[in-house]
């Protein structure tokens, strides 16, 4: 006799939701190189950000929840640049210039 109930594969689905979207996020900072592109900071995952250098061109923000599949995710990542937080302000702000990445 089945015993679960929808409200347990609500809670499952949610869970394992949330489990692929941080593994993909992991993954893109992996791919970006793991550090600020600015000034080198790795301390801490959820500090780094990802960072559109022509605005025109992109497709869909990295922010929205990583939904997308990988090879399609890596596309959006080869338009961005990886950077802390602090250093991602000051580029929009016009105080720090991103350096233009080399590798891909």
């Amino acid at each position: 006799m089945e015993t679960r109930k929808y409200r347990d594969r609500a809670d499952y689905m949610v869970k394992a939701v949330t489990k692929r979207r941080k593994r993909l996020r992991e993954m893109a900072v992996d791919y970006k190189g793991g550090r600020c592109n600015v000034c080198g900071y790795d301390k801490c995952i959820a500090a780094l950000e990802f960072h559109h250098e022509d605005s025109a061109k992109k497709d869909f923000g990295l922010s929205d929840g990583l939904t997308r599949s990988w090879p399609k995710i890596q596309l959006e990542l080869d338009k961005c640049l990886l950077v802390c937080s602090n250093c991602h302000r000051e580029i929009h702000e016009r105080i720090t210039q991103p350096l233009v990445e080399t590798s891909k």
